[in-house]
């Protein structure tokens, strides 16, 4: 028994470390699931993105309307994540929008965590594609884009069990389910404090962790490929990111 409380105290207190932050260079933000005391994080407040309109929650981004799949491979070997755009819409688009782009080819797993119990991996900080940024500051890039020449960022989004509608830009109140738990194989955007400040940084979750539900948005599931994932190390990259079905249920913002 002691033992079993040990472990769960020290996942505890992982999951309180998620939202502490230190400083870094101007122009980099969130991202970051902080989940060690050496974490670095964020260097300053993320832009909002803009307020939802009356019909449609933040339709200036981005949404996938239903469900696509996404194969991503690493040192040769395939993890198919099946994303969930039913329950999940602006995050699910994002994550498809940006893998359909090609943004996420070549970048490193910048933090993986398996002691003193199996966490997460993450990765998706476009800074790991440059040799030349330092390794303290992976973890707090975002997704520039183009059109914009600025960071995209998304709503905090999770979808509440039972309602029709997913809660945006803040996190459930405790003992609310998401309809999207963090089980073990669960995909989710890693974020700063700031609850609107998910970018392009994403987390693989290597075993049930149900203390993060409600406070990180799940946006799909490894439906194969696993025991890839248990196998990525740190400073391992993503070889190929593409969608292999559903990219017509991609809907751009507007």
């Amino acid at each position: 028994m002691r033992q079993k409380m040990g472990r769960w105290l020290a996942l505890i207190g992982l999951a309180g470390l998620v939202l502490l932050v230190g400083c870094s260079g101007a122009g980099t933000t969130g991202g970051d699931l902080g989940v060690a005391p050496t974490a670095s994080a964020i260097a300053q407040s993320p832009s909002l993105t803009p307020a939802p309109s009356p019909t449609t929650p933040y339709g200036n981004l981005v949404r996938l309307n239903g469900e696509a799949t996404v194969e991503i491979r690493v040192k040769g070997s395939p993890i198919e994540v099946q994303v969930n755009g039913a329950d999940a819409p602006i995050t699910a688009g994002n994550f498809v929008d940006l893998v359909n782009r090609g943004v996420y080819d070549g970048l490193m797993f910048h933090r993986v965590v398996r002691q003193p119990e199996p966490f997460v991996v993450q990765g998706g900080d476009p800074q790991s594609k440059d040799a030349n940024v330092p390794v303290g500051m992976l973890g707090t890039g975002s997704f520039i884009d183009p059109a914009t020449s600025s960071p995209r960022y998304i709503p905090l989004e999770i979808k509440p069990d039972g309602a029709a509608e997913p809660v945006y830009g803040k996190t459930l109140e405790p003992g609310t389910a998401p309809v999207l738990k963090h089980t073990r194989g669960a995909v989710a955007m890693a974020r700063s404090q700031f609850p609107d400040s998910a970018s392009s940084q994403f987390y693989f979750t290597l075993a049930d962790l149900g203390f993060l539900d409600g406070q990180y948005a799940v946006f799909g599931y490894v439906t194969s490929g696993m025991d890839v994932v248990d196998q990525i190390q740190q400073g391992d990259r993503i070889e190929t990111a593409r969608v292999t079905a559903g990219l017509e249920n991609l809907q751009t913002g507007g």
